[in-house]
């Protein structure tokens, strides 16, 4: 199992913000048949250091994650983050 993680940073960090870009992230769910799982997690500290959200998705291969990067629901979601994105970072690692 590939596991992805991405951690955002966003522009506006206020609730409204937070709130929304979930609620996208989440939006895949369901309609991309290679993701086999999506999470989605709010940071509790709001720290200056800290990131807003992290995403965790779950693929059965690379191939299926590379499918995904591509899905054009996953496209519309990346357009949106790209507009609300201050900083991320990402690290995928095979279970």
């Amino acid at each position: 199992m590939i596991t992805n993680t991405l951690l955002i940073k966003l522009k506006e960090r206020n609730n409204e913000t937070i709130e929304k870009t979930k609620s996208v992230l989440l939006s895949m769910e369901g309609k991309i048949e290679v993701l086999r799982g999506i999470q989605v997690q709010v940071d509790i500290r709001r720290g200056e250091s800290s990131y807003d959200i992290l995403l965790i998705t779950h693929f059965s291969s690379m191939e299926d994650m590379e499918a995904y990067l591509i899905n054009p629901v996953h496209v519309e979601v990346s357009k949106y983050i790209a507009g609300v994105l201050e900083s991320g970072a990402s690290v995928c690692f095979d279970e």
